[in-house]
Order: structure tokens, then C-alpha cells, then sequence
């Protein structure tokens, strides 16, 4: 499963709701936007001693999910798609939109506007 950002701070909580919807999946997939959205809130945060060595685990433990020139076909798809339909992401999401769909894989979020992207399947907690 992907996990989107508010998915990696559930975790960093210790929500149990998320850890009862991950215990069945061996190895996360982490976008490497979902690390950089979560680094620069980090790098403004007085925590941020404190979470980077956890941050840096999980980053270790996951599969980082890179873009490339397949996500970058992806991507446009997922756009057109819906931007046609009126309904534009933030650009962020399109971006994790487009490595769920050519990975396969679903999105651990609680942003309910994946669900109006085809081929992701959304994961809440």
C-alpha cells in the first residue's frame, strides 16, 4: 500500500486505526513526494529533531516510489481525466495519484478526492 502524508503521521501517532488497516501489509510504499511533503513541514517543526530519526526508519523499511517516465504518463492520464470531469487534485495528489495507478497499489489516505481518480483504490483508517 502507498501511504500518503496524513497516513505517515497517523503512523508517527501511534493511531491504532491505521496500524489495525497496515498489519497485514509486509513492506509500505512510500513517494518520494510524500517525503518531501512531510520533510518540509519537519524542517519549520521544533519536533524536528525528535521525528527525523523515526521519519528516517520508516524511509529505510518502505519502498520508495520514485517518479519516472512511466508515473510521468501516469500522470498526464490521471489529469486529463480529471481535469475533464472538473475535478483537479492538488497537484501533490496527482502526482501519488499516478505512481497508485501505474503500481497498482492502493493510497492509505484520508483525502477523500482519490476516490475520484479511476484505477485508485482508497485506503481510510
Amino acid at each position: 500500500m502507498i501511504l500518503d502524508t496524513n497516513a505517515v503521521s497517523a503512523i508517527l501517532s501511534g493511531d491504532p486505526a491505521i496500524a489495525a488497516v497496515l498489519e497485514g501489509d509486509r513492506r509500505h510504499h512510500l513517494p518520494a513526494i510524500v517525503l518531501g511533503e512531510y520533510r518540509f513541514g519537519l524542517s519549520g517543526s521544533r519536533w524536528k529533531r525528535r521525528i527525523e530519526p523515526w521519519l528516517e526508519r520508516l524511509e529505510r523499511e518502505s519502498t520508495i516510489l520514485v517518479v519516472d517516465e512511466h508515473t510521468a504518463r501516469s500522470y498526464a492520464a490521471v489529469r486529463r481525466e480529471l481535469g475533464s470531469k472538473g475535478r483537479p487534485l492538488p497537484e501533490n495528489d496527482v502526482w501519488i495519484a499516478a505512481l497508485a495507478v501505474q503500481h497498482r497499489l492502493p493510497v492509505v489516505t484520508r483525502d477523500q478526492h482519490f476516490d475520484h481518480v479511476p484505477g485508485v483504490r482508497r485506503v481510510s483508517w
